[in-house]
């Protein structure tokens, strides 16, 4: 590997000679034209070309201009190295990209107790896992600052032997106010740690610290998400659970066989139910544990009080959605949208939407509500309805759950849409936006 900044030191040494020697030539004219009398004109000339060769001497702009967009280049590819947290083979990548850009014989990224990575001329000396030992590294780590060192400061090695490190600059990496590791330089001499080597420390552990905290974010927006999850499975299953054992409580004294067969269900149901919680299941999933949910309430009203039927192209089958986003809508279209006589029919289907994307659709021909009631269900604006409401208001505290997770996992062009009427019933539609999925940071 060609080393960069022994190309840089040399560029820059070559183009200050060059300029030097001209400087030097232009001097011994202007002096010539001085003793031998030259004519004023040229005399002037000379001067104004001696002072641009001096100006291009202390003030290499070109050469400035584009080692700073090597360093900007430098500092996005660590953005892509580290979006996937702080780790050791993050850490290596990082090393390895910013060693070129210093003057550092090493440098080396450590978490709060341990070496995470190395690169340079104590790679070998200074393995992942070794635990630091420098109490310039632990004051780091305990305060939060930037810290630099001019005397010689011995550094063990994970072989236990003893490295002398003559110069350094420990930067803190932080995510909020919680420093999380270091950012290290180790130096040959004193007199390679100057102001452009400080901030490029501190201005490479501030990109990592940034990029951490956005991680941090993500990881805790998705753990939001799914606890939820959880908290949609506390709101709806209470009432069904005690409503399908007394269902199959009843049919204990008129149908054993029938509540047998019920019970196992039921048994199947909730261990789905609690394997899926918190965690993205196959559309196809989804769909079963809707028609399992269907068999219940069908034993409990009568198999002529609800229908269904099931649309699902084979292209979504096995497309990955989070739990509970199709079996919630259908169980509040059973509680809230049955009629006194008419047999409640409930049609669901499911298909792909442009190249990444999936609308779920879930119609029925239930009481309805208004539209200020439909309206406000998505609304995540409007204050969550009451649950004890007959119009719709149990249903809205789900469907508060699910938009909010819908717009938190898939984006803004994802979206929940309702539309209904008084006795014509109500149709809801969920669009996935599949591109923006949050859980892309999975992979």
């Amino acid at each position: 590997m060609i080393d960069r900044r022994a190309q840089r030191d040399s560029s820059i040494s070559i183009f200050r000679i060059i300029a030097v020697a001209c400087a030097i030539c232009v001097l011994v004219y202007f002096v010539f034209a001085l003793a031998t009398g030259i004519e004023p004109i040229a005399t002037v000339v000379a001067c104004a070309l001696l002072c641009i060769f001096i100006f291009l001497t202390l003030n290499p702009d070109s050469v400035r201009s584009q080692y700073t967009e090597e360093t900007l280049s430098v500092a996005s590819a660590m953005l892509e190295d580290i979006k996937g947290g702080l780790t050791q083979e993050s850490a290596r990548l990082v090393c390895q990209r910013i060693l070129p850009e210093t003057r550092a014989m090493t440098v080396a990224i450590t978490d709060e107790d341990n070496v995470l990575a190395c690169a340079g001329e104590f790679e070998e000396k200074l393995l992942p896992d070794s635990p630091i030992h420098t109490l310039a590294t632990r004051y780091v780590i305990e305060h939060g600052i930037v810290q630099s060192f001019n005397r010689v400061v011995d550094v063990v090695g994970s072989d236990g032997s003893h490295n002398q490190v003559p110069a350094g600059i420990i930067a803190p990496i932080k995510v909020g106010d919680r420093t999380v590791g270091t950012l290290k330089f180790y130096y040959k001499t004193p007199r390679a740690v100057d102001r452009t080597q400080y901030a490029l420390a501190s201005g490479f552990a501030e990109i990592l610290s940034t990029q951490l905290a956005i991680h941090e974010l993500e990881v805790q927006k998705e753990l939001t998400a799914r606890a939820e999850v959880r908290a949609l499975q506390a709101q709806i299953n209470p009432h069904f659970l005690f409503n399908t054992l007394n269902t199959i409580a009843s049919f204990t004294r008129t149908d054993p066989l029938r509540a047998r067969e019920l019970l196992r269900e039921f048994s199947s149901f909730y261990r789905a139910t609690l394997d899926n919680s918190g965690s993205l299941i196959p559309v196809s999933r989804e769909v079963a544990q809707t028609k399992r949910y269907l068999t219940f309430e069908k034993a409990r009203f009568g198999e002529d009080r609800v229908l269904a039927t099931f649309d699902v192209s084979e292209d979504v089958e096995d497309t990955l959605v989070p739990a509970f986003v199709i079996q919630p809508i259908v169980e509040n279209a059973v509680r809230h949208g049955m009629g006194d006589a008419d047999a409640l029919v409930i049609d669901v289907s499911v298909h792909q939407d442009g190249e990444d994307a999936i609308l779920i659709s879930v119609a029925d021909n239930g009481v309805g509500m208004d539209q200020g009631t439909a309206a406000r269900l998505f609304d995540e604006r409007s204050a969550r309805p009451d649950a004890s409401s007959p119009q719709g208001g149990g249903a809205g505290v789900a469907m508060h759950n699910i938009s909010e997770r819908i717009h938190r996992f898939y984006g803004p062009h994802s979206y929940t849409r309702v539309e209904s009427a008084p006795g014509k019933g109500t149709k809801v539609l969920l669009h996935l936006d599949l591109s923006e999925s949050i859980f892309d940071i999975q992979e």
